[in-house]
């Protein structure tokens, strides 16, 4: 029998992620490396464990592989537990059909059995596509304060981009009366993060109600949501104001890697009473060629960096010749930008090279319309001496 936890944590990570292009065409989202050592998981990962939550369910489904030897048995995390830990949770262990998770509740649905197991008061709904640190446990406290059903966490954002948002329209006192799925004209600007905090045994119900529904879309923010809300479930909001970012699009990809260079974005990596942790293999000291130059860069273990780097993050084991000039870019692990080549506002994937004087993307004063025109070398792509990938153009492997 296993020892109840107060709280298990569920993370929806199965998702293809579309539009970062070439970035996930062999790899699930999550696994997506960033800021020079680390993958899109470590946040949210690290934030669970943080917290004192050690009991985390990683729901994969799309090209899930990877993510899956990444995570392993949880150890970077101090998820290897003999009672809790981390445990990958694809859509065909638990479900009788074999079907695919159909959405993110029947996701939940699918390993309803899972959860049981631990017996647990709540579960907390967490996405592994964000970049953020979040103490959970402050969450739950006011979760219990509010003797809440469902407890949501939300970020004020500008009017003008509420519309991009589910917008949850709450009391004085952050009780919930009204959600909206990306309102044309908003009441509110409480943008819902995907971040849930269920009291179980309700949670459980509404699920299961929700997959007898043929029509539903089994979707949390679409269906369990507005059910819970039309039956008058306790729903209240959670404020968060610190540093989040969505980085489903290569330019929120591109921005938050560019906001670990800048201290006053609030994302701080070296931050030792909120590590983030990874899963990384030992790599060699980094080296710094005699006439290298390196400006307002993170550059990670294992690199040689010979030619001129500024504004950028250079990631495990890259290699930048002597004459490459690197401005504003991310460059992936094991990513080689030969001898006269000029890479800017790009990001070059892991273990792609680009050839000696080629151009990758190009200088920029600002995003158009909200969206940077990044340059993308996709994983293991080889692109050839001289040439010239445009600004917002993407260039796939294979």
């Amino acid at each position: 029998m296993l020892a109840r936890k107060e709280c298990v944590a569920m993370l929806l990570a199965g998702g293809q992620g579309t539009r970062l292009g070439a970035l996930t065409q062999n790899v699930a989202k999550p696994a997506v490396p960033f800021g020079g050592k680390y993958r899109i998981i470590d946040f949210t990962l690290s934030n669970t464990i943080n917290s004192d939550i050690d009991t985390i369910g990683v729901l994969t489904q799309y090209q899930p592989f990877e993510l899956n030897q990444y995570i392993g048995n949880g150890q970077p995390w101090d998820l290897d537990r003999l009672n809790g830990g981390a445990f990958v949770l694809p859509p065909y262990q638990k479900a009788k059909s074999g079907e695919w998770y159909k959405g993110t509740a029947n996701a939940i649905y699918q390993n309803i059995d899972f959860i049981d197991r631990y017996n647990p008061e709540y579960v907390l709904v967490l996405s592994g596509d964000h970049i953020y640190k979040m103490d959970y446990s402050k969450m739950l406290a006011h979760h219990k304060q509010k003797e809440a059903a469902c407890t949501i966490a939300v970020l004020d954002v500008p009017l003008e981009n509420a519309s991009r948002f589910g917008i949850m329209n709450a009391n004085p006192d952050g009780s919930i009366y009204e959600f909206e799925e990306k309102p044309k004209h908003p009441k509110s600007t409480k943008a819902s993060m995907g971040i849930y905090i269920f009291t179980w045994e309700k949670l459980k119900k509404y699920l299961i109600l929700d997959e007898e529904d043929k029509s539903s879309s089994n979707d949390f923010g679409k269906n369990i949501i507005p059910a819970m809300l039309i039956n008058g479930e306790r729903l209240f909001t959670y404020e968060f104001d610190g540093y989040w970012k969505d980085v489903g699009t290569i330019s929120s990809l591109w921005e938050a890697n560019m906001d670990i260079l800048d201290p006053a974005s609030g994302i701080n990596l070296n931050d030792r009473k909120w590590k983030i942790y990874a899963r990384n293999t030992a790599e060699p000291s980094h080296y710094v060629g005699e006439r290298a130059v390196i400006r307002n860069s993170v550059v990670s273990e294992g690199c040689e960096i010979f030619g001129f780097v500024e504004n950028s993050v250079i990631s495990r084991g890259a290699h930048i010749e002597d004459g490459a000039t690197i401005h504003d870019s991310i460059i992936m692990p094991g990513a080689v930008i030969r001898s006269g080549a000029v890479v800017r506002h790009a990001i070059v994937g892991w273990n792609a090279e680009v050839g000696a004087e080629a151009v990758v993307g190009s200088a920029q004063s600002g995003p158009e319309h909200g969206e940077w025109k990044i340059a993308v070398v996709g994983p293991d792509c080889k692109i050839a001496t001289a040439a010239v990938v445009e600004a917002g153009e993407m260039v796939y492997g294979g």
